[in-house]
């Protein structure tokens, strides 16, 4: 199994460029079935859910080639409409491959999905709504059995804004006959990023990023050319890693806008921040302050795949800090970890009260899901000694080659 060792007490200064966005580069890579054709993709980050994510894709019958960050993927042969089980349960965000499977083939098969281990995600929202659309989907054995001979627009009000399920509704609804609309649809910059790959490729999408998307079904669709926007979350880890080690960060290829909940939090906890239209400048505190109040809400609310990297700054911080989990229930796993780190941390059902200590120590630690890792890994940069964090797959499914970079800003950290 593979390790990080972390040694702590080295300052982060230097300058880091932000690769593509996971959360973007998974459904754009479902939605290149639809056009049947050509579709080359530009700053697709080398991850090992974007792995799983080409496995699937050969699996149905397309060819994909990847070169120097670019995938090249033509579905002109695809032949295949059952993704392998074995696929589908190792990464959770698979599912988005069943809107843009109906959308080409009228039928599909595939497993429930797995992925971190963060708390229940029914897909219920995604069933629902591909019903509503007019699929026929049976639940047997673990498995889902899709039919649908032609899809219809209609009006599909969300109970939750789902990113997932938003973005099957936007494939399903590409080429179905008539208009779909999209009430209470997730608002984050991914699924802006989405109906611009859609739309270059001629679909008729509209609304992305704000509560209401309108789909106007289209006929034909015709090969394409994109680039994924940088990665949101990779960049507001680099920023805590700077802020947790007293450090200085320039970061390029980034999104202000899309990391503004972030931002506002980093400077709460002293933080100086200036950014232009491509990057973002840290300068980070002699001594982190606590903040109040931290509340994770889907975008542009303070994002949950930050939560976990926010705890470990609030960890050393001066004060109390307390978070509350609005969105996944079980994503406090890392908070145990910290705690056998040194951390002073108090878990109750969705809140987390966590008391500034003076110091961090090194210590063995297992990472039991993305995020998770990810703030490990702070933790281990400040820590007094040595850090040895296990189960590391997680973390490779979320940041490309993440020692590497921290590496090329003073971090002293290496893979076993």
């Amino acid at each position: 199994m593979r390790k990080l060792v972390v040694h702590g007490g080295y300052k982060l200064q230097g300058e880091l460029k932000v690769s593509g966005a996971k959360n973007s580069v998974l459904p754009i890579l479902a939605a290149t079935v639809l056009n049947g054709g050509l579709n080359v993709i530009g700053n697709i980050p080398k991850l090992s859910d974007v792995d799983v994510m080409v496995k699937i894709l050969r699996a149905v019958g397309c060819e994909v080639k990847r070169e120097n960050g670019t995938v090249i993927v033509d579905s002109s042969k695809l032949n295949n409409h059952r993704i392998p089980e074995e696929l589908v349960r190792e990464m959770r965000s698979s599912i988005v491959v069943l809107g843009a499977m109906l959308s080409r083939c009228s039928e599909t098969i595939v497993s429930y999905p797995g992925g971190c281990e963060i708390g229940p995600r029914p897909i219920d929202l995604h069933l629902k709504s591909l019903r509503e659309l007019g699929a026929i989907i049976e639940e047997k054995h673990g498995f889902l059995i899709c039919k649908a001979q032609k899809l219809k627009g209609c009006e599909i009000q969300l109970d939750f804004p789902s990113v997932g399920a938003t973005e099957n509704i936007m494939l399903a609804a590409t080429c179905a006959e008539g208009v779909t609309v999209i009430r209470n649809a997730a608002r984050e910059p991914e699924i802006k990023d989405l109906e611009d790959f859609i739309n270059k490729m001629g679909g008729k999408i509209s609304g992305a990023g704000s509560a209401t998307i309108k789909i106007q079904g289209v006929k034909n669709l015709h090969e394409v050319e994109h680039t994924i926007i940088p990665d949101r979350i990779v960049a507001g880890t680099y920023l805590a890693a700077a802020a947790i080690t007293k450090g200085e960060i320039l970061l390029k290829n980034v999104v202000p806008e899309h990391l503004q909940s972030a931002i506002y939090k980093l400077k709460e906890c002293g933080c100086r921040v200036l950014y232009t239209n491509d990057s973002i400048k840290l300068v980070a505190p002699s001594r982190l302050h606590a903040i109040e109040s931290i509340k994770t809400m889907p975008y542009p609310g303070f994002p949950t795949d930050m939560q976990s990297q926010i705890m470990s700054l609030m960890t050393v911080s001066d004060g109390i800090s307390i978070i509350t989990e609005n969105i996944f229930e079980n994503r406090y796993k890392h908070a145990y970890e910290l705690i056998r780190m040194g951390a002073n941390i108090k878990i109750d059902g969705r809140v987390a009260i966590i008391k500034g200590v003076p110091k961090l120590t090194g210590a063995n630690v297992t990472a039991n899901d993305l995020r998770g890792g990810a703030a490990l890994i702070l933790a281990g940069l400040v820590a007094e000694g040595t850090t040895i964090i296990e189960n590391t797959k997680h973390i490779e499914r979320g940041y490309d080659n993440i020692e590497e970079a921290l590496k090329s800003v003073g971090a002293k950290i290496q893979r076993l």
